[in-house]
């Protein structure tokens, strides 16, 4: 089971949230996932409040092998 470390979208239409997740390489977008790790809203008003991540726990999982999307590791650059 190959497990990567990805976005997960949710939110209304042109108000998107998204949850870093941990899931199942084989599982769909928006499908199970194994543990959330954090959130992104790109509209939010506060630049502070566009991206909240539990850092142990996306340690944890990388320690186990889990890889990111390209996505989720520029935003973790950004932090």
């Amino acid at each position: 089971m190959a497990v990567k470390i990805r976005l997960s979208r949710h939110g209304s239409k042109k108000a998107p949230m998204y949850f870093i997740v941990a899931a199942d390489s084989g599982s769909c977008r928006d499908g199970a996932f194994l543990e959330k790790l954090g959130q992104y809203q790109p509209k939010a008003a506060k630049p502070a409040d566009k991206l909240k991540v539990d850092r142990e726990a996306l340690q944890v999982w990388i320690a186990k092998g889990a890889q990111t999307t390209r996505t989720v590791g520029q935003l973790l650059k950004i932090k």
